[in-house]
């Protein structure tokens, strides 16, 4: 029978004067039902199916995946973005059980779901197991009449149902030209071993950003669900967060860090509490990982394992060196300095930071980083951003702007200036590359004299710091070195009244 060992509804005790044949009966019709209620029920019960001899191992995230799929099938969700470690039945559950139970348990036959992979090996893979799954006794038996297989079209990539449904197989950037589908599923459109390659990341990045929105039968309706592990912090999933795409983002890392707790449209999804605590201990024990991680090194780890890209070369910042406190001493001489974005956002550039860092001298030397103010829009909205910001402040805190070379970056600069009459403010040139600026900010860190004010920012600040100089983004560095550098010259900034 296609279900677990204990896992399937047991037969009533009070059915002891009926038949065999009747307690199996009852059995299978709370089986198909607990099915269609249920995709989590579904995985559990039709798990022999697809790996027939080896045990099914239940884990908390399987019903934290199953829920959010299941949003999606509800309408609820229409873009999802899943980050889960290598391992973890993501493709399985995802790109092989959701469809399955979407045609035959939730009695939609008519979907149609177009699988993507980096390789068109990996999807054609799961297309076959999805087929198999449809194609299979105990699946027939309960929902055939729902879902019957076409004959025309029954190949290893496409495969159709005489409803008008059907589960396509493609490669990123392979998809052919009039094919659209109600689901749109991309499973790790990244291969680990290229994405330090700009041109095929880059080229990964502008399929999904020119061609995978215009694949969708609805626009309102059909849905885009994107699953994979991080590989580099300009990833599909880098972009889809700096832009703001508008996707719940379910991010399940192998060993739990609080801050980064995942909280979706459907409430807090990560359960663990305890600080490092494993995913899935039963299939990832800490001796294991131990090894994983050792093979992996510490970057792929962080981004595979953590979900948290680090890229090569960067690291001129440790997370471990902000400790977090709730409070600041008194004393303390203050500036918030400002990184101006260069540019406004435009269709296939990488969107533009304005960043204000609030950073305090206390009487024994260290610095405190209180606040951060973080922004993208146009000029309106920086001198908006800028002149709260020093309202808020008060006069007490002194005000750091750079200044642009060229007659324009006099201009603005001056502009501003003027807008922040009363406030204590100077403008002044970058001088050294973004490197140069952040090393002896960063030596103090290292050095613990640098900590942070507990705060709803604090995830990305350490986020930028921590990936910094080779990050997607840097403006947040580039204040807290110009706030730094202003602190640490020991003259106040010249007053404009």
């Amino acid at each position: 029978m296609a279900q677990v060992d204990g896992e399937a509804p047991a037969p009533s005790e009070s059915a002891g004067n009926l038949s065999a044949k009747a307690v199996e009966e009852a059995h299978l019709a709370a089986v198909r039902q607990e099915a269609e209620e249920s995709l989590h029920a579904f995985v559990r019960h039709f798990w022999t199916v697809l790996e027939p001899g080896r045990r099914f191992v239940d884990n908390w995230h399987l019903r934290v995946l199953c829920r959010h799929l299941e949003a999606v099938t509800d309408g609820g969700i229409t873009r999802l973005l899943i980050n889960v470690p290598p391992g973890t039945m993501k493709s399985l559950t995802v790109a092989v059980f959701w469809p399955a139970w979407e045609w035959g348990p939730r009695g939609l036959p008519h979907l149609r779901t177009i699988g993507a992979s980096y390789a068109e090996r990996l999807a054609i893979r799961d297309n076959l197991r999805c087929r198999r799954l449809v194609g299979s006794e105990w699946y027939r038996r309960f929902w055939g009449e729902r879902v019957v297989l076409s004959r025309e079209q029954n190949a290893k990539h496409r495969f159709e149902t005489t409803a008008g449904g059907f589960r396509l197989a493609t490669s990123v950037g392979g998809l052919a030209t009039g094919e659209r589908g109600d689901r749109f599923v991309i499973d790790d459109p990244h291969n680990v071993r290229q994405t330090d390659s700009d041109a095929v990341r880059l080229g990964t990045l502008r399929w999904f950003e020119e061609v995978v929105p215009t694949r969708l039968n609805d626009l309102e309706r059909s849905a885009i669900v994107v699953v994979m592990q991080r590989v580099h912090v300009e990833d599909v999933t880098g972009l889809i967060l700096e832009r703001d795409l508008g996707y719940e983002h379910l991010m399940l890392p192998m060993e739990f860090e609080a801050a980064r707790r995942a909280v979706t449209c459907l409430g807090a999804a990560d359960e663990r509490r305890e600080e490092g605590e494993l995913l899935w201990p039963e299939r990832f024990p800490r001796r294991s990982l131990d090894r994983l991680r050792k093979t992996l090194g510490s970057y792929a780890a962080a981004g595979q394992l953590q979900q948290r890209p680090v890229p090569r070369g960067g690291g001129l910042f440790k997370r471990h060196w902000f400790p977090v406190v709730d409070a600041v001493p008194a004393g303390c001489r203050w500036l918030r300095a400002w990184d101006l974005a260069a540019s406004l956002p435009r269709p296939g550039r990488r969107v533009a930071w304005t960043a204000g860092v609030k950073v305090g001298r206390a009487p024994d030397g260290r610095f405190y980083v209180a606040d951060v103010v973080r922004l993208q829009g146009g000029p309106l909205e920086v001198e908006r951003a800028l002149v709260n910001a020093a309202a808020q402040d008060g006069p007490g805190c002194a005000v750091s702007l750079p200044q642009d070379p060229g007659q324009a970056g006099k201009a603005q600069a001056a502009y501003l200036l003027r807008r922040l009459a009363g406030y204590r403010v100077s403008a002044t040139p970058e001088t050294g590359d973004k490197v140069t600026r952040a090393t002896p900010v960063a030596a103090q860190a290292e050095a613990g004299n640098l900590l942070l004010l507990r705060g709803a920012w604090n995830e990305d600040f350490l986020e930028e710091v921590s990936a910094f100089p080779l990050g997607s983004t840097r403006d947040q560095v580039d204040a807290l070195s110009r706030a730094f550098a202003g602190l640490l010259a020991g003259r106040p900034p010249q007053i404009f009244a």
